[in-house]
């Protein structure tokens, strides 16, 4: 199983970008996608969650600004990030949990760099 992240990139303050992260290869189902993000000298942290029946959680850091969603049939979660600060600047990691046929799997995706910054 592989997640491939995109939509990374360089933003001003107060701008948007979308994030997307496929999940491919042999899949049975996902159960809860997620976004992380690590800023450097930072540990990893959650930025936000959603489980395969679309309940979700955010960071407080990001809620009313970043919007996660996902659509099922694609493998597919979306991160919508909304009035961009600099303190948003980090690796962006998509994570998921895999169940394959026989077991359940934690995958992460290769990261994308969101910069924001005038």
């Amino acid at each position: 199983v592989q997640l491939q992240a995109s939509g990374g990139g360089l933003v001003q303050p107060g701008g948007s970008l979308r994030l997307s992260c496929a999940a491919s290869g042999s899949i049975f189902s996902i159960n809860t996608m997620a976004w992380y993000r690590q800023a450097p000298g930072k540990q990893r942290e959650l930025v936000a969650g959603v489980t395969r029946d679309g309940h979700t959680n955010y960071a407080d850091s990001v809620k009313g600004r970043f919007t996660i969603s996902r659509v099922n049939a694609k493998n597919t979660v979306y991160l919508q990030m909304n009035i961009l600060k600099p303190e948003d600047t980090a690796v962006y990691y998509c994570n998921a949990w895999v169940a394959g046929t026989k077991d359940i799997t934690n995958y992460w995706g290769q990261g994308t760099l969101v910069t924001v910054s005038s």
